[in-house]
């Protein structure tokens, strides 16, 4: 009988994804587009970024439509690097498919082989055991944050990293403790602010950041998420500002703070 990893292994791309990457290999081609077949992998970097944030926020909105769509966007990304890599001879789409199969089946050992686990958190310690002693690719790196892009947003990073050496015992005992760290690193930041030194004031304020995403490590909080959301409540509101201020006949640069204070407040509400 053969076994679910051996199915998963020998499975090809569906006929959708060839047609895709086809219409890139087109695109690429001396009949195809000026401006795709200029396109280098450091090209692509940043739309590939852009895509996944759209792929995010189309998550957040919670809309199956914008999902899909956004979800092919980032696809084509990828694809176009497949098809970067073809062209230079590196590698191909089934060589991709084949090597994210083969890391999941030996990632999941109690899925696809005899090893058996008792809960989440022995699924978690299996999976970073495996990536430290099977995968891990640069003998100069460290095997407890590798893996750890340094292309991650700055909360996000920092939240992984500072996860895995929670892993290894470094890490707070209780919340309260980062609390106080957060009041200690506030009052330092308040310090370079008084002595007007720059680059302390840059120092202690990623001192409070960092102190921040831990504290939303201890709450089960991803601090990317956390800002993101932020974020976007704050420009609602803002753009309900805009709306009302257009509605009384008043530009954002004539509008006193008093008057945008009071429509924030109906935001709110």
């Amino acid at each position: 009988m053969e076994k679910q990893g051996e199915t998963a292994r020998n499975r090809e791309p569906s006929p959708e994804v060839n047609e895709l990457l086809a219409l890139i290999r087109t695109l690429r081609s001396p009949e195809g587009c000026p401006w795709d077949r200029i396109q280098k992998e450091k090209d692509l970097r940043r739309y590939l970024l852009s895509e996944a944030y759209e792929v995010i926020d189309a998550i957040a909105e919670g809309s199956p439509a914008d999902l899909q769509e956004e979800l092919g966007d980032l696809l084509f990304q990828i694809l176009f690097l497949v098809a970067l890599a073809e062209e230079q001879g590196h590698f191909n789409l089934a060589g991709v498919v084949r090597g994210i199969s083969g890391k999941m089946i030996r990632r999941h050992p109690h899925v696809f082989a005899d090893t058996s686990v008792r809960d989440v958190s022995e699924v978690k310690a299996n999976w970073e055991k495996i990536k430290a002693t099977q995968e891990h690719k640069d003998k100069h790196a460290s095997p407890l944050f590798d893996g750890i892009s340094r292309s991650l947003p700055a909360l996000s990073r920092a939240q992984d990293i500072t996860a895995r050496a929670a892993r290894v015992g470094f890490d707070w005992e209780r919340t309260d403790q980062v609390i106080e760290k957060i009041e200690e690193e506030l009052q330092e930041l308040k310090e370079a602010i008084r002595m007007k030194d720059q680059d302390s004031m840059e120092e202690e304020i990623g001192d409070l950041l960092f102190s921040v995403v831990n504290l939303s490590r201890f709450a089960n909080v991803q601090a990317e998420e956390a800002l993101r959301r932020t974020t976007g409540k704050f420009l609602r509101r803002f753009q309900y500002i805009e709306r009302r201020l257009q509605e009384e006949g008043v530009s954002l640069e004539e509008a006193t703070l008093a008057a945008m204070d009071r429509l924030w407040e109906e935001a709110k509400g």
